[in-house]
């Protein structure tokens, strides 16, 4: 029992009396130290296993050390509400944790009904407090999850414990090595694979900047307690940092007032680069190379990455009118800034690094070069134009007798005045940018950066200074050949009929018909005619619609930014893609708007429905026999990208996710039938419903031959934190996806037996028959998902730029996948990921035999088992009892009791369909309770995520209920507001709570009533994301 569990009192007996007065005249600070709450939380550490300061043990339980972590930073936390709210507010808050863990391990009706009602009994301020506390509990146990995932992977690192079925690259080469495999075959596929993560925009990070920087500093906190061996006052002064962190995060308004800019976005995103990224490529490069090394091979090769990074903040414009071409171009600058910044920081680092005399002839004439050409200006005079700069050290004339700090002062100077270059355009959009004033003051492409320190690095190694070549300069060599100078390269994304109606503009205009009309033949052959002829097709006065003008704008940007900053954009992504004209009319687009077949982007078709899926071997056919395309293609190479979200919305999981595997197969076929090289771009989303799932398995369970050494994958939302917003989470994320890809290149796995092909056909088509049965040809569908879930609430969240919704029609066919999955996901019910399975399973089951054929589908390939497993996980995540309590407070009687129990029967179901393929008890729960890893034995996978699962949960389920009858209330103030229905000003809140009343002032309405309800719904929203960990 923890110090505020029961009765118990928290008296503190070195606390003042009430009302007393310090002699210095100020308050008394809320230190723990030398508290009753400090001496229980020193207690707590030093009873327990992980967090007592003694340092790293020698096992580990990830179980045990999330439940720690949970248990100090709850019992914090609620020291903390009772400081600031008051003791009778702890308590309800803590009679409700109490019912809602009871219901968390029997998950029956009665503990439910106990907990709804003692919610029901709140009033509407308390029920907004609580709302908070619990959302904000569930962003502390979050991180408690991931500081023990860190540190899981750090002590399989150490071989602490068994590594379990991750792998890592290391672990990927010894096992190839060992199985007899060529070590030179298996450095020659690294050193040539490339792995490109693409950070995507996409509006699934429910939680504020604000919080997640405090969260940050909680983790590192976490992670030091559990590392270090540390003397009883820096532990107390940890147990006060991590405090401060959860008091300012309680403080703190949760709620996103107004929706982020795509500048904004891209803020954002530049922050996981300073943060981690930036500084663990080399590192994790440097992993790579000490594995090589013990294996009697090379380092890397200085002259590529393995390892680049994309964007689509501030490129991805599919539906979101926020993205012009302006956007476009403040992105871009925004993240040049930051690169040149990061550089300068790493060159200023290097100067005090390399102070050797000695240097080879060829870099002994560079550095009497400079110094010849120095400008004749008086020491004095460098040492205070320098010292305005606020460099770190350096100001004077570096002499000749130090010429690697010469050739790096030359370096400094010309990113620094890089640097104001980009902060007067970035400040203001007025300004032209120029760094071709034909001076040599400037850092303009990547070469005039990697160019100098290869030279540095070659002459070190020329002179025999091979340990300081591969220091921290081989480090920042890695960072600029991985970054560029732009961090990462922005993508830019646009739906296919936005460029046929910017086309059919200009053949209207023309006189030449309506090219939105023509045949897809007379498509691509006025295309090619266009792309091979020399004349200019735009008008200069072409009249146009003004989406159109911006689409061309885009084009013309793309083109300025190639010339401006060249190396800074990636891929023109076509969402929506259909037929081959979609790629043409792109690269003709491209070519009118000021692109040259060099400095033009690559495009890659994006084929998202299942239809388009199974028609893109023919719509790729048809486009390689384009010989003027043909010749666009560098080096031969053509990027496909294939969508998991709209897939899945479209026709169901299952039958997405086989259309994805044929899909693949089949696009790779047609590749090597005409000799192109593909690179399969994974549009991958967060949750399972939009392809989510661990990265490993994931390329893992890919068919074989569709790698080939190179993949792009996005990142999107919350993932991107999960990934990327810890040191050891970023490595290990650069080791699972080189890993993978390198053992995917060199063992693919076995392509499924014919008779399985047969299978999963069957259950395919039987699978999105019965789904699209449902969503889209059942009229009851709309309705019922409208009011059983917080679908048309979602907007108020403000966690993205763009709009919900593609187009402003009504129905499922216009929402876009992400609040698609995000609504189910609130209301725990997880369709989009089920639906139409059970009757796939029903189908193949009622054959004789084909049990036995699913049970060893799921044994023996890759595919099915990640697809059988991650559809457990969620169904998991799933909870009837909550739904039911949904449908009893939103749904009409008739929809209840009609499409929505049939619909929970087929849940029901699905359930035991899974259980009886997987051979399993109940859900995530295996026969055995230990796998056996490389002869080791370990808690098995889903035995952990179980326990995780029901842990959550504890803090999830009242949100569910609160969430519930608050979204009853806004419908219901919607309406009176709808009807101009005179009793909504009647609506009366007086909140007793003075944290409420301060709070209600945040909201724009002036009716306290509606402001309570809504940020309540709010809250609950962003905590129940939190706690399912996923969004969309």
């Amino acid at each position: 029992m923890g110090l505020f569990g029961g009765n118990n009192k928290n008296t503190d007996e070195n606390a003042p009396p009430s009302g007393s007065k310090p002699p210095h005249g100020r308050r008394l600070s809320q230190s723990m130290i030398n508290t009753e709450t400090g001496k229980f939380m020193s207690k707590l550490i030093n009873e327990s296993s992980y967090l007592s300061g003694t340092g790293e043990t020698n096992t580990f339980d990830t179980a045990e050390a999330v439940a720690e972590s949970d248990e100090l930073m709850r019992e914090m936390f609620f020291s903390i509400v009772k400081e600031t709210a008051g003791e009778e507010m702890l308590n309800k808050i803590m009679d409700v944790y109490k019912i809602s863990e009871t219901f968390s391990e029997s998950h029956s009706s009665g503990d439910f009904d106990k907990l709804k009602n003692t919610l029901d009994a709140l009033k509407l301020d308390e029920t907004l407090m609580l709302s908070s506390a619990y959302s904000n509990l569930l962003n502390l146990h979050n991180i408690s999850e991931h500081v023990a995932t860190s540190m899981e992977e750090r002590h399989a690192r150490l071989d602490d414990i068994p590594r379990g079925p991750a792998k890592t690259t290391n672990g990927a080469i010894k096992g190839m090595v060992a199985s007899g495999m060529d070590p030179n075959a298996i450095y020659d596929a690294l050193c040539n694979q490339h792995v490109d993560l693409v950070l995507t925009a996409h509006p699934t990070q429910a939680l504020r900047q604000s919080l997640l920087k405090n969260y940050g500093k909680i983790r590192n906190n976490l992670i030091n307690l559990q590392r270090f061996r540390l003397s009883r006052f820096e532990r107390e002064e940890i147990l006060e940092s991590i405090r401060c962190c959860i008091h300012s995060a309680w403080r703190t308004d949760e709620i996103r007032r107004s929706p982020p800019t795509p500048q904004d976005e891209m803020r954002r995103g530049l922050t996981y680069f300073t943060n981690t990224i930036f500084a663990g490529v080399p590192r994790f490069m440097r992993r790579v190379d000490t594995s090589l090394l013990n294996h009697g091979l090379n380092r890397l090769p200085l002259e590529r990455s393995i390892i680049t990074f994309g964007s689509w903040m501030g490129g991805d414009r599919d539906g979101n009118p926020y993205v012009t071409a302006t956007c476009t171009r403040d992105s871009v600058y925004l993240a040049r800034l930051q690169a040149t910044t990061l550089y300068f920081k790493a060159i200023e680092q290097l100067i005090f690094d390399l102070a050797m005399w000695r240097c080879s002839a060829s870099f002994r004439k560079v550095v009497d070069d400079i110094v010849a050409n120095r400008p004749h200006e008086e020491d004095s005079v460098v040492f205070e134009i320098r010292r305005g700069r606020n460099y770190t050290d350096f100001w004077k004339t570096i002499p000749e007798n130090e010429p690697y700090r010469v050739l790096l002062g030359e370096l400094r100077d010309k990113l620094y005045e890089t640097m104001e270059q980009l902060q007067k355009v970035v400040a203001d959009p007025s300004i032209e940018l120029d760094l071709d004033d034909g001076s040599d003051r400037f850092i303009r492409c990547k070469e005039d950066l990697s160019g100098p320190l290869m030279h540095c690095y070659e002459s070190l190694m020329e002179c025999g200074d091979e340990q300081v070549a591969n220091g921290y300069l081989l480090d920042v060599i890695r960072q600029v050949q991985c970054f560029g100078l732009n961090l990462v390269k922005l993508d830019i994304r646009q739906e296919s009929d936005r460029h046929a109606d910017a086309v059919d503009a200009i053949t209207t205009h023309l006189g030449m018909g309506s090219y939105k009309e023509w045949s897809e033949e007379k498509k691509i052959e006025f295309l090619k005619s266009e792309i091979e002829g020399k004349r200019p097709l735009i008008p200069h006065q072409l009249e146009c619609s003004d989406e159109v003008r911006e689409v061309l704008d885009t084009f013309k940007m793309v083109a300025h930014i190639q010339k401006k900053v060249p190396g800074s954009l990636g891929t023109y992504v076509i969402s929506m893609a259909t037929s081959a004209s979609d790629v043409l009319a792109v690269v003709l687009l491209q070519r009118e708007c000021g692109g040259t077949l060099e400095t033009s982007l690559r495009v890659a078709p994006l084929f998202e429905r299942l239809d388009d899926l199974n028609d893109a071997p023919r719509v790729l056919r048809q486009l390689f026999s384009v010989e003027c395309y043909m010749k666009t293609l560098r080096n031969n190479e053509q990027e496909v990208m294939i969508g998991y979200s709209d897939s899945g919305k479209d026709a169901g999981r299952l039958a997405a996710a086989w259309g994805l595997y044929e899909g693949q197969e089949k696009a790779g076929e047609v590749a090597k039938e005409f000799g192109v090289h593909l690179t399969l771009f994974h549009g991958r989303g967060g949750t399972v419903g939009r392809g989510g799932g661990p990265a490993h398995i994931a390329i893992m369970s890919q068919p074989g031959g569709t790698v080939n050494g190179s993949i792009r994958v996005t990142i999107q939302g919350e993932v991107i934190e999960q990934d990327f917003g810890e040191r050891e989470n970023c490595f290990h994320t650069l080791d699972l996806y080189t890993a993978a890809v390198l053992e995917h290149t060199l063992k693919p796995p076995e392509g499924p037996k014919p008779e399985w092909r047969v299978v999963m056909k069957k259950m395919s088509e039987a699978s999105c028959k019965r789904y699209r049965s449902v969503v889209f040809e059942n009229p009851d569908f709309v309705p019922y998902f409208a009011q059983s879930t917080p679908s048309t609430e979602l907007g108020s969240l403000n966690i993205g730029s763009r709009p919900s919704k593609r187009k402003p029609n009504a129905g499922v066919t216009a929402l876009r996948a992400i609040p698609w999955i995000f609504a189910w996901t609130q209301s725990r019910f997880q369709l989009p990921v089920w639906l139409g399975m059970s009757a796939a399973f029903a189908e193949i089951k009622a054959q004789e035999g084909e049990l036995s054929t699913l049970r060893e589908m799921h044994k023996k390939w890759p595919f099915f088992k990640v697809t059988m497993d991650l559809v457990e996980m969620v169904l998991a995540k799933a909870d009837l009892n909550v739904v039911e309590y949904y449908e009893k407070t939103l749904v009409d009687e008739r929809l209840r009791n009609g499409l929505g129990k049939e619909l929970r029967n087929e849940l029901m179901t699905t359930i035991d369909h899974v259980l009886e393929i997987a051979d399993r008890r109940e859900l995530l729960v295996n026969p055995e309770s230990k796998i056996e890893v490389d002869g080791q034995q370990c808690p098995a996978q889903h035995q952990q995520l179980k326990n995780k699962l029901q842990m959550r949960s504890i803090y999830i389920t009242p949100l569910n209920v609160i969430q519930s009858a608050y979204l009853k209330k806004q419908r219901e103030i919607e309406e009176m507001e709808a009807s101009n229905d005179s009793s909504f000003d009647e609506l009366k809140y007086d909140p007793s709570l003075p944290w409420a009343q301060d709070m209600m002032k945040l909201h724009p309405s002036a009716n306290a009533f509606k402001s309570a309800v809504n940020d309540t719904l709010i809250i609950t929203i962003k905590g129940i994301a939190s706690g399912l960990q996923n969004t969309g």
